[in-house]
């Protein structure tokens, strides 16, 4: 008998040799009717694989993503076995899942395809899913299957097996089609009930520009029609909710061939919104005993040597700045942490003294390659919400959940209320990736996780995606097309300290080591601002709004008026312009909606006489005819409901 345990704690003892199917079988036949996969001892199995040993075993269906993940796997093989039957003679190389869907890399030898072939390879390819196919692994020795590869004249296959040792090569069949493959499918080509091919693409094989290029088509599938109807209409939103398209016609940035690629340039009512972003966080962290600094755009280049940033990202860096002293060269920023550093180490400290919290929107630089860059997501040059904390380790647990109350502060301010957690922690198989002694990398995990328990956050921990200098935690943010997003990070640090030789005199006047907190709620302001974009779809929440109010006047002749009411709005600091453009009113409402205008003041002969506006809300809502008084009230209650001050 062998021990599974699930992932509720129990433990079922079971035959040597059951299934992932058969336990789900025992568990209720509802679930298994819905399980296509599953995962044992943290290793994706397919729902036939005999288990021979004790271990944890978790049942996968569409809906989780390891599910998810071994569903589109699968569909990639129905893929390859349908353009084999289309275009005969071509070469398959790989085809994995990826975060939507999957795609397949092949060599057509002369053929072509295009998107307007994309209806009969979909027709095909769901043609041999209805035949309910089982997925079989098998394994294959080396030598049978270079010669099965060899005898297809498929030199890609050939060139993996090559890289692999005999006793690990598994083929998978199905129907009248094999593949190379490691294995993680559904049970059988009859889950897959909807597809459709979303684009090609050329790519080198393997990622090298020096090999052959081969054509790459994207594909999606589900279980249900009406689910990939649901996946298309997202898109369509997410397409109307671009960054990069309301960027442009909200007037926030734009981008300029002569400034450089991936370096934005920020326009009048985008610099005001950062300008208000800014003064949010520097407003709580003033609250929260932060203490503003500012460091230069360069720095040596030893400065990043010490630090560890040279030798791990110098690849990705801008090339250093030679100046006319030989020898003597600087980098763009790519990080402010050993800049904050060196201003720690500007004075002597004492344990009462500390903590000592530094904060700075900080520009760095980091060189992505032209091909990664996308709108304000990934950029060549973007301002972090950069602060660290120099603490005594007596310090750290309460300071770290310090941290955890600003992030969740900033994230219900701006609507963001469905999010996870994610604690990273060092690869242990994998100690030459970090730096900083086991001793330090223990004690730092351990304060995450018990910050992350005690303040109650959903959380899950994630082995191997540590930063190279200590742990992390990483809030992992749902939009409101339910796409997920890292925004915000706090991390450990024992080991920066120890490279600069920070210092303090504790109570037994000996000299000891900080810790460092490094922080970042925003992450960079760019990226925030991209994500906000495409959140919000452009209507901020009322207190960030670049423009609050459009004063829309009827006729140039009561301008007068206008400009009074915009007085009035300004004393109680509600942003606000006028539209006394010679134009219909149709028009100035059509375009005050299209620019995410929160409320639309309409004067015309009645308000002048009654020295009122009447008042119309983004989305067609019609408030009445009000004083401007009872207007700014209005305004006053609907900020106060969505922002508060930071409370330590």
């Amino acid at each position: 008998m062998i021990n599974i345990t699930l992932p509720d704690g129990s433990v079922k003892q079971y035959e040597e040799g059951t299934t992932p199917l058969q336990v789900a079988l025992s568990i209720s036949s509802g679930l298994a009717r819905n399980v296509i996969s599953a995962k044992f001892n943290d290793v994706i199995v397919e729902t036939t694989t005999p288990l021979n040993q004790d271990g944890n075993l978790v049942l996968l269906t569409f809906n989780d993503d390891d599910g998810k993940q071994a569903f589109w796997h699968s569909s990639s093989h129905i893929l390859a076995q349908a353009l084999l039957k289309l275009y005969p003679g071509i070469n398959l190389t790989i085809g994995p899942s990826i975060d939507n869907g999957f795609y397949y890399d092949v060599d057509l030898k002369g053929q072509s395809i295009s998107e307007n072939d994309f209806p009969k390879i979909e027709a095909k390819m769901l043609e041999l899913a209805r035949g309910k196919h089982d997925f079989e692994m098998r394994e294959v020795s080396k030598a049978d299957a270079l010669d099965y590869y060899k005898t297809r004249n498929n030199p890609y296959k050939v060139e993996l097996i090559e890289n692999l040792e005999d006793g690990e090569i598994t083929f998978c069949d199905h129907d009248d089609f094999t593949d190379l493959c490691r294995g993680g499918h559904i049970p059988n080509t009859g889950f897959v009930k909807a597809i459709k091919l979303m684009n090609i693409a050329g790519a080198y094989w393997r990622g090298d520009e020096n090999n052959p290029q081969l054509t790459r088509i994207y594909g999606i599938s589900f279980p249900k029609q009406k689910e990939l109807k649901e996946y298309l209409e997202l898109l369509e939103e997410a397409k109307k909710r671009d960054h990069r398209k309301l960027g442009r016609e909200l007037k926030l940035f734009t981008f300029s061939q002569k400034v450089g690629q991936g370096l934005p340039l920020w326009l009048p009512k985008g610099a005001a919104l950062r300008d208000r972003l800014e003064k949010f966080l520097k407003d709580a962290q003033e609250n929260a005993g932060y203490q503003q600094v500012i460091s230069p755009h360069i720095g040596q280049k030893e400065l990043y040597m010490t630090s560890g940033h040279y030798q791990k990202y110098g690849e990705d860096s801008f090339q250093p700045i030679k100046t006319p002293q030989d020898g003597e060269e600087y980098l763009l920023k790519p990080m402010n942490c050993p800049h904050h550093c060196e201003i720690f180490n500007s004075q002597a400290w004492s344990y009462r003294d500390l903590p000592q919290r530094y904060a700075e929107f900080g520009t760095v630089y980091r060189y992505e390659q032209s091909g990664e860059l996308h709108g304000l997501t990934r950029v060549r040059g973007f301002t972090q919400d950069d602060a660290h904390i120099f603490c005594t380790p007596e310090q750290l647990d309460e300071e770290f959940k310090k941290v955890i109350d600003l992030v969740l502060y900033v994230f219900n301010s701006l609507g963001f209320e469905n999010f996870t957690a994610q604690v990273s922690l060092r690869d242990p198989e994998n100690p030459s990736k970090y730096i900083g002694s086991d001793e330090n990398w223990t004690k730092a995990e351990a304060a995450i996780l018990n910050a992350a328990e005690e303040k109650g956050l959903n959380y899950k921990v994630e082995t191997g995606e540590a930063a190279f200098y200590g742990p992390k935690l990483d809030f992992m943010v749902k939009d409101a097309l339910g796409r997920q997003w890292q925004l915000g990070t706090i991390q450990v640090d024992y080991n920066l300290p120890e490279r600069f030789e920070l210092e303090y005199k504790g109570s037994d006047n000996e000299m000891h080591r900080p810790v460092m907190i490094h922080r970042a709620p925003f992450g960079s302001l760019e990226r925030f601002i991209a994500i906000l974009l495409e959140h919000t779809g452009g209507n901020f929440p009322l207190w960030l709004m670049p423009e609050q109010a459009t004063i829309l006047s009827i006729s140039e002749k009561y301008e007068n008026y206008s400009k009074k009411v915009l007085s009035l709005l300004k004393k109680h600091e509600i942003r606000a312009t006028i539209d006394n453009r010679g134009e219909t009113m149709g028009k100035k409402i059509r375009e005050a909606e299209m620019n995410k205008i929160p409320y639309m003041l309409i004067i015309g002969e009645a308000e002048v006489e009654n020295e009122t506006v009447s008042v119309r809300r983004h989305g067609g809502d019609d408030l009445g005819e009000m004083p401007v008084e009872s207007f700014a009230k209005i305004l006053e209650t609907e900020t106060d409901k969505e922002i508060y001050k930071f409370e330590v």
